[in-house]
């Protein structure tokens, strides 16, 4: 038997976690109207690219600069950081919760930032269409940890996803992983490590407990720091 297809054509593809939230306030709307639609990723949606074409990053960007990923950006404030810090690159942020998107446009407006694009989805999907070799750095930030034992296979860091996000990085680019659930960082170290497109660079304890020079923190570190937990910062290199 063949994979089981969406009527969409595309294969069944489980989404775990929410879509909505609290009730949306009349501009974040009318940014999800309005601002959304210039900075989407076009002909990610199955419907839209059926063959699975890829991405035209050139562009989308409108020029030949480096590409980021980040997967998973919750409210924005580490993508919007960075798209200040280092405006001459392309970040382009996946987010399948529509309150955080709705939350970043507003700011991605108010800031002026121009170098910033948005997938309102899956980012399996987008994987599923970025060129071979495209980016430069990819971040996973603080993701849905699915603490119970039977959950682990909703996590993020399955080689079916990361192989995928191999592909579509750079030889020499790094990925980043910040969480502040050990069994996270368990698993994580687990995964890649055995995975011949990946090296861990930490040489010492400090590597993984200290952030990244042009960090920011995020609302979720805030939180599991005021509840006791602490961050680890994992940073690996596409071989």
């Amino acid at each position: 038997m063949g994979d089981l297809k969406h009527p969409s054509g595309s294969p069944w593809r489980n989404f775990y976690g929410r879509r909505h939230g609290k009730t949306l306030r009349k501009g974040q709307i009318e940014h999800l109207e309005n601002t959304l639609p210039a900075l989407a990723v076009p002909e990610v949606e199955w419907e839209d690219n059926p063959e699975r074409s890829p991405v035209d990053l050139a562009a989308l960007f409108g020029d030949e600069r480096p590409v980021w990923l980040e997967i998973g950006f919750g409210g924005g404030e580490h993508l919007l950081h960075m798209a200040q810090t280092y405006p001459d690159v392309g970040i382009i942020g996946c987010e399948p919760f529509v309150n955080g998107v709705a939350m970043l446009l507003p700011r991605i407006v108010e800031e002026g930032v121009e170098n910033a694009r948005i997938h309102m989805g899956d980012a399996r999907d987008l994987l599923d269409v970025l060129p071979e070799a495209s980016l430069d750095k990819a971040f996973l930030l603080y993701p849905d940890p699915w603490p119970k034992a039977r959950h682990q296979r909703r996590r993020f860091v399955i080689e079916e996803n990361l192989v995928p996000l191999a592909q579509a990085l750079k030889p020499g680019a790094e990925f980043r992983v910040a969480t502040d659930i050990a069994d996270y960082v368990r698993q994580t170290l687990e995964v890649i490590t055995a995975m011949e497109q990946f090296e861990w660079l930490a040489e010492g304890p400090d590597d993984w407990r200290r952030p990244w020079g042009d960090w920011t923190r995020t609302r979720y570190e805030a939180k599991a720091l005021r509840e006791g937990r602490t961050p680890h910062y994992l940073t690996f290199r596409r071989v």
